[in-house]
């Protein structure tokens, strides 16, 4: 090989290595988000006396504050228990919602008693569920210290937008409460308040 072939040679070498730097460094970095996942402690599920559902209930659970601490001042007064009726709806416009809270459980966890720090007023509250999922009550309490119980009966619903409740207008939206299991590797919980 002559020297003016050996250096196009290494010349050519040495742009193929520049090239190969120059591409690596500009592609994007893959970043993995994993779900945060919460510690498994169970506990026993605890119910206030006079709550409408006397059936056998979970022993245990594993529980969820609220990220949002409400205190409703007065005595709370369970209402009778409705039955719930499972039927996919749309979800409201956006500019319609005025609060809303996620919480995702696994499977693993069993039943998880996931509570929401609303404080806000609206006339209907929303459930978004991304994983197929037991749903077993929900206690919506308002700062009136009522306190409504939705019986969803222990049934498996699928993915979906449901409506949970209709609110009365002159009703403040205290805190919600869910008791559900998921039935997917991860359910994806998502309580809406719509005006």
């Amino acid at each position: 090989m002559t020297k003016l072939t050996l250096k196009s040679f290494a010349l050519g070498i040495i742009l193929v290595a520049l090239y190969a730097t120059n591409t690596s460094a500009q592609r994007r970095r893959v970043v993995v988000v994993h779900p945060v996942r919460h510690p498994v402690a169970r506990t026993h599920l605890a119910l206030r006396p006079g709550h409408p559902i006397h059936r056998v209930l979970p022993a245990n659970v594993v529980v969820r504050t609220a990220r949002r601490t409400v205190v409703v001042h007065r005595p709370l007064v369970f209402l009778p228990a409705l039955r719930w009726r499972a039927g996919i709806v749309p979800l409201p416009p956006k500019e319609r919602i005025v609060w809303t809270d996620t919480e995702t459980i696994g499977r693993d966890e069993e039943w998880v008693d996931t509570n929401y720090g609303v404080d806000a007023s609206g006339s209907a509250l929303y459930l978004d569920m991304s994983g197929k999922t037991k749903l077993n009550f929900a206690e919506v309490a308002f700062d009136d210290g009522h306190v409504q119980v939705v019986d969803f009966n222990e049934e498996t619903h699928e993915p979906g937008v449901y409506k949970l409740l209709d609110v009365k207008a002159d009703q403040h939206v205290a805190t919600v409460r869910i008791l559900a299991r998921s039935e997917s590797d991860d359910s994806k919980l998502t309580v809406y308040l719509s005006k």
